[in-house]
């Protein structure tokens, strides 16, 4: 049987695809990033796995950080994860792959990807300090 996988290993996975999408579209435009079909399968990919990872947080941490992502430049400090969300667009690149808004998906590393990080960061390293 295999072994269960703790929370921390899943929002392990989110920060590293979350700082691969990064790593991918730095210095990238929105014309370069929708010309560059390797680049997209990749942010594709990697967006794939965040929402995967996202779906197997337990629910007592998703009600403790409810909410909904703002979009950069609000002064909340620390924002809410809108989980909904980000399941939501891994769902979408699954099951619907030809329905995928590239304007939307760039919408979503230029502005949510940047917050979500940091809010996972947050949620790591609570749950490393409640470890011990």
């Amino acid at each position: 049987m295999p072994k269960k996988r703790n929370i921390q290993l899943f929002l392990d996975d989110i920060l590293e695809s979350i700082r691969k999408i990064k790593a991918y579209t730095q210095n990238m435009g929105y014309g370069e990033f929708i010309r560059d079909e390797k680049t997209k399968d990749a942010v594709f990919r990697n967006l794939e796995v965040v929402g995967e990872a996202t779906k197997n947080i337990p629910d007592e941490i998703k009600e403790r950080y409810p909410g909904a992502v703002p979009r950069s430049g609000t002064q909340e400090r620390y924002p809410e994860v809108n989980w909904k969300s980000i399941a939501g667009m891994r769902d979408k690149l699954i099951h619907e792959y030809f329905g995928v808004s590239t304007p939307i998906v760039w919408e979503t590393i230029e502005s949510d990807i940047p917050v979500f990080e940091g809010q996972i960061e947050k949620i790591l390293e609570e749950a490393r300090l409640s470890d011990g």
